[in-house]
């Protein structure tokens, strides 16, 4: 027996708008002249998962962005703001946190609910999502966000539709800033049983766009969600865009080209490839760029540097030179940060020379925290205190790195092989070098870290000792470093908490086990049709109130 069901003619409508963006998207690869507002942008690495849960990175954290909602979230000046939780309240023991959630939060249509009409998101939905990321079965890289602080008989709850509760094992001041993560963003229990492991590629949320179609290699669309709850000022619905198309060229040179054609609308980044051709050495545009396109930058919360593996029960280390400190101390003064971010970097980025807490969190102060700068001198005389003087009886170093960093390793490994530390770059694929820094596999390796949420334990959190690796990559471990970091975890009083976050930094530094090379600095080109695209320290795709114009 054939069943026929009713369609409105708005479900109708629906369906055309879709349709008609997928035909105008999909026909051609050239951008076609449209009355719709899409906005085009590549991946070049590729997108693994549209899963939140899988969102370990910024080529899966922007997708991300775009179809999901949290919490809460961070403002453009790093303040934690609400989102699906209108407010909330922490109690007298900071150990339990109530949230009140908007009603007018609606999931995207979707065939996985009755009748295809997304339905109202509840506290129950949040507690679902929480409690999918730290279950084993899902297998989530971010399930170690909650490690040892979430209550473990009943973290999350559901005190009634609107009203979810959070308990903690003890007080955690970052907590509202976990929960701001990609990671922790709502999705419809509905669309994950249905679709199960392929919600990967049929995602449900919330937020401001929805999931239209994904061939893979090819392109990804996004369409408005027409019942996405924020409005401007003028009380105009957001987004305003009517969609996104994102690509997937593997090669720079070709999503440049595509920019330069008009086919792409931003790029994230500057290839070393090109970077000459549009910026001088002071970081602005080049005369000839200065009328076609805009330049973007803002401090990002990135730190690029350089790890030793510090184990000492590693055979890498047990009779490796980088087990000793004065050696790691010697590299770390033995190259000169300013040159290379003048060269290399088109002065886009701020040499290292503080601790590993970045430029641009209010806890950064690098007239307290003293880290390295350019002096062989001292590079020489650490060398002979720890037994190799002017680098006699050093056996070449191997340096792991990827291929758009293999310049930094090139620059860094001349001028150290000056003072007599031989250092060998070694090109390697980024999934290998993955596997063998999270295995413990690689002694001096290339390393970067962005901001998960806008506090310095995130960063810290590399060193602390009873973390694994990810995020602890060097295995490094000092007792007087976790005490003080675990004592700022626990601070309520921000000005005393970034007083111990920044003796941490000292304590982690002194000891070097990593090499600070430079905090990082946002660097978009935009077309100059693009407004309302500003972009933010921790360099989310923020396309809510952007237009084409």
């Amino acid at each position: 027996m054939i069943r026929i069901v009713p369609v409105s003619f708005r479900r109708i409508r629906t369906v055309v708008f879709l349709m008609a963006i997928v035909a105008a998207l999909f026909s051609c690869t050239g951008r076609k002249k449209s009355d719709l507002q899409i906005f085009h942008y590549n991946e070049y690495t590729g997108i693994a998962s549209l899963d939140p849960a899988f969102a370990k990175n910024q080529s899966t954290m922007w997708p991300a962005h775009q179809l999901f909602n949290t919490l809460v979230e961070i403002d453009d000046s790093l303040n934690i703001k609400p989102s699906l939780a209108t407010r909330w309240d922490i109690s007298e023991d900071k150990r339990i946190y109530t949230f009140h959630l908007r009603h007018d939060v609606f999931f995207h249509d979707d065939a996985c609910f009755p009748e295809g009409k997304g339905r109202r998101l509840k506290a129950s939905d949040v507690v679902f999502s929480l409690s999918r990321i730290i279950d084993p079965k899902t297998a989530s890289p971010g399930a170690w966000i909650f490690n040892e602080k979430a209550d473990s008989l009943q973290p999350f709850k559901a005190l009634n539709d609107s009203t979810f509760q959070l308990t903690l094992q003890r007080p955690y001041q970052p907590m509202l800033g976990i929960l701001s993560m990609q990671y922790c963003s709502v999705v419809a229990p509905e669309a994950v049983e249905m679709y199960r492991q392929n919600f990967r590629r049929h995602p449900v949320g919330s937020g401001p766009f929805k999931f239209v179609a994904w061939e893979e290699g090819q392109a990804l669309i996004f369409s408005k969600h027409k019942n996405y709850f924020e409005r401007d000022s003028m009380g105009n619905r957001l987004p305003y865009l009517d969609g996104i198309k994102i690509s997937f060229k593997d090669s720079r040179a070709t999503e440049f080209l595509l920019f330069r054609q008009g086919q792409l609308d931003f790029i994230n980044e500057l290839d070393p490839s090109f970077k000459d051709e549009v910026l001088t050495k002071k970081g602005t545009l080049r005369n000839i760029w200065k009328d076609k396109i805009e330049l973007q930058t803002q401090p990002y919360l990135n730190i690029e540097y350089l790890g030793f593996l510090v184990d000492p029960s590693s055979d890498l280390v047990k009779n490796a030179p980088l087990r000793f400190k004065k050696v790691r101390q010697a590299i770390n003064y033995g190259f000169d940060r300013r040159k290379m971010i003048l060269y290399l970097r088109n002065s886009l980025g701020t040499p290292a020379e503080s601790g590993f807490v970045p430029k641009g969190l209010p806890s950064f102060n690098d007239s307290i925290v003293q880290g390295y700068h350019y002096d062989i001198d001292k590079a020489s005389q650490l060398l002979k205190e720890a037994g190799f003087p002017n680098g006699k009886g050093l056996q070449p170093i191997k340096l792991l790195t990827i291929s758009i960093y293999a310049d930094f390793g090139n620059f860094i490994a001349k001028q150290l092989e000056e003072i007599g530390i031989p250092v060998q770059v070694e090109v390697v694929q980024k999934s290998l070098l993955f596997e063998m820094t999270s295995g413990s596999k690689a002694a001096f390796f290339r390393g970067g870290w962005i901001a998960d949420y806008p506090d310095a334990e995130n960063y810290l959190s590399v060193f602390y000792s009873k973390n694994p690796a990810p995020p602890n990559y060097t295995r490094y471990a000092n007792p007087e470093f976790d005490k003080v970091f675990e004592q700022a975890i626990r601070e309520t009083n921000d000005s005393l908490r970034y007083a111990l976050y920044r003796k941490a930094d000292q304590i982690a530094i002194d000891d070097a086990p990593v090499v600070p090379l430079w905090y990082d600095k946002v660097i978009h080109l935009v077309q100059k049709n693009i407004s309302g695209f500003p972009p933010n320290a921790l360099n989310l795709l923020e396309l809510r109130r952007t237009r084409i114009n």
